[in-house]
């Protein structure tokens, strides 16, 4: 029986299914199984307009729930557009969210990617399209019927983030150029600019600017050789960066400085020599040069803000706000009733400082007394004067500049507990002049920087500081943090038989630079490859060699050249040593120098806490036999410091990620010993 039922269905089954294809069932699709790889399904997941130029899955689904699909909506964007404002059956996270992608697109399509120096930015079509990518997403964002924070785990709410983001960084880039070009045309820089139906206005109060700035560079479109690592935080906001002409430096009249003067910049005039010897008076010049600044790139953080307390009102408005934050002042803010945290780029700024500050050039044409160096120390804030972080003060060695801290400076800078308690200064000094006068200098310049921003004293700023210092950098640190006493000057006194008017002569300009206390509130320092008692390698061959081509500046042959003739005319010691001549600082870093032999007896103040780094070249060498390639370890060593960590690397060690790690630690350490201020 049932070999029959079978029989009868087998004849019977090609009639059902020709009844079935002519009654339409070949619209009913077979559904099959794919195997998707799991990396593949991330990336198709994440995928959208911003990373492969086509929308993303859930855009691409929303479309298809309107009836609409992405070729249609390339074809005719307005029609798309309005079919996904005309479809109620969408919700509003889905609409919103939809319309913020399509509109970065249709702007992607009318910005160049390459724009010649003469033309205008944008055109007022791409400034509309990228405002419009920015409404919506500011809309999803705190418009949508669910806050931000009820969405964090949800990669739409990134994506969505990201358009706005991407969109408030286009918009302020124009924004700022059209703002700039009134500002030249002798306007109001902070004057409202009209572009097609819209009305932008700007609110840089925040970032406290003292003049225009001359660019606005978006973060994400730089990146740099020599920096090992980029520090970001994610957030909502425009990564920026605002460029400002750079500070004047002083630059001295420059002469050669030699046994003999033999050469032509020794045959200065005598007005040279008395116009080098009025700028020479640091406390007596044109105050119009400071002895600080901040850096002339600052980290910004943009939003656009669009007028109206409803999801109605900002989707009607013409009128944006563009607010700037400092990223390292401000973590988070309060938008529309919820606690916003800031996007920031915190390396950017530091990065297109130094590329811009042709300080690597700048630094050997000082040491080496050529035109174009410097004449005095010269204090960098790296960022805004904050009162409440505590001063890391970085010392570079010679022939070098604030370039020899790049990564180290980054890292304290990216690192986000030492960002919060730790804001850091550096000095760019003449590093061709004596260790005893930019010991002097320096000091003048660090306190006069502070008795700007904080003439009480009163700041949490002005107290616990950390001075850390590279090769000699590392000896002028070690001095800034020691009291003399008398002991440089009885050394001189010493070797010269002064009395009378000589030696008021003498004193008169040396008695300033020998006799110091140690700087107040320095609570801790780190002394790295630092040759505290002086290397042999400044007194051989290749060291005297250098020695030699290294040249002073008539600011210092003419303010000292009367006290080292007075002493060639005193007395000397019967040992018969040469004629006194106005040290260089490679005579200052030879282990035979008077001077740093009496300086290396100072006594660190009493109570500081303080750490050796220090780097061996030869690693199958003892360490107490070792050296860096310049700097032996018996002069780097001290006595009583709390750690000394010896790095198998050469002289600069700072660079290394062990030396960077050891500050780390350190100041990780130091925050845990004096305690942190609570951050806004």
């Amino acid at each position: 029986m049932t070999q029959m039922i079978l029989s009868r269905w087998q004849r019977a089954l090609p009639a059902l299914l020709a009844a079935f294809l002519l009654l339409g069932g070949s619209g009913c699709a077979m559904v099959t199984v794919k195997q998707v790889a799991s990396s593949d399904y991330l990336v198709n997941k994440r995928a959208d307009v911003l990373n492969t130029g086509k929308l993303s899955p859930a855009s691409r689904e929303t479309l298809s729930a309107a009836g609409l699909d992405e070729s249609q909506c390339e074809k005719d964007f307005l029609v798309c557009r309005s079919t996904l404002l005309m479809t109620d059956d969408l919700n509003v996270e889905q609409r919103l969210s939809t319309l913020s992608e399509l509109w970065v697109k249709a702007a992607l399509a009318l910005t160049p990617k390459k724009q010649a120096a003469n033309e205008p930015p944008m055109s007022d079509a791409a400034l509309d399209a990228w405002l419009e990518a920015a409404r919506y997403g500011y809309a999803y964002l705190f418009y949508s019927g669910r806050s931000p924070s009820d969405r964090a785990f949800e990669d739409r709410q990134t994506q969505v983030r990201d358009y706005y983001n991407y969109a408030a960084e286009k918009a302020a880039v124009v924004l700022f150029a059209r703002a700039r070009a009134a500002a030249l045309a002798g306007e109001d820089y902070t004057k409202p600019v009209s572009a097609g139906s819209w009305t932008l206005a700007s609110d840089f109060q925040r970032l406290s600017l003292k003049s225009i700035p001359k660019q606005l560079v978006p973060a994400g479109t730089v990146s740099f050789v020599g920096m090992r690592s980029t520090y970001r935080r994610d957030g909502f906001g425009a990564e920026l960066v605002m460029v400002m002409d750079p500070p004047k430096l002083v630059v001295p009249a420059v002469a050669a400085e030699g046994a003999k003067a033999e050469t032509a910049q020794a045959q200065a005039t005598k007005d040279e020599q008395e116009e080098g010897v009025r700028r020479g008076r640091r406390h007596q010049h044109d105050d119009s040069v400071p002895e600080y600044s901040e850096m002339s790139s600052i980290n910004v953080t943009a939003l656009l803000r669009f007028e109206g307390n409803t999801l109605e009102d900002v989707m009607r408005t013409r009128q944006v706000l563009l607010d700037g934050y400092s990223p390292e002042a401000t973590e988070r803010i309060t938008l529309h009733g919820e606690e916003v945290p800031l996007a920031g780029n915190f390396t950017a700024a530091y990065g297109l400082w130094l590329a811009q500050s042709g300080f690597a050039t700048q630094s050997l044409r000082t040491l080496f007394g050529m035109s174009e160096g410097i004449g005095e120390p010269h204090i960098y804030l790296m960022q805004p004067w904050d009162p409440n972080r505590r001063i890391i003060f970085m010392l570079h060695g010679l022939g070098s500049s604030p370039e020899a801290w790049v990564n180290l400076a980054n890292e304290i800078m990216g690192d986000p507990e030492l960002r919060q308690q730790f804001q850091v200064w550096q000095v760019y000094y003449p590093t061709n002049a004596p260790i005893a006068l930019n010991r002097y200098e320096i000091a003048n310049a660090f306190n006069d920087t502070l008795q700007h921003f904080d003439p009480n004293g009163s700041t949490r700023a002005s107290k616990d500081m950390v001075y850390i210092g590279h090769s000699m950098g590392g000896v002028l640190a070690r001095l800034l943090v020691s009291d003399s006493g008398d002991v440089l000057w009885n050394d001189l006194l010493a070797n010269y038989n002064l009395k009378g008017e000589r030696l008021k002569r003498v004193q008169s300009k040396l008695g300033p630079l020998l006799h110091f206390k140690a700087e107040p509130n320095v609570e801790r320092a780190i002394f790295i490859a630092a040759p505290h008692q002086g290397t042999d390698i400044a007194g051989n061959k290749v060291g005297r060699l250098i020695g030699r081509l290294v040249r002073l500046p008539l600011t210092i042959l003419g303010k000292f050249e009367d006290v080292f003739l007075a002493l060639a005319q005193a007395e000397q010691q019967a040992d018969g040593t040469a004629k006194p001549k106005i040290p260089n600082s490679i005579d200052n870093l030879k282990a035979s120098d008077p001077f740093v032999k009496a300086a290396a007896q100072l006594q660190i103040t009493p109570g500081l806490k303080y750490h050796s780094i220090i780097a061996q070249r030869k690693p199958e060498l003892p360490v107490e036999k070792s050296d860096d390639g310049l700097v032996p370890y018996w002069s780097s060593h001290l006595p009583g410091a709390l750690s000394e960590k010896v790095i198998i690397s050469g002289h600069s060690v700072q660079e290394t990620p062990q030396a960077v790690l050891e500050v780390r630690r350190i100041l990780h350490q130091d925050i845990d010993e004096v305690g942190t201020v609570a951050r806004p």
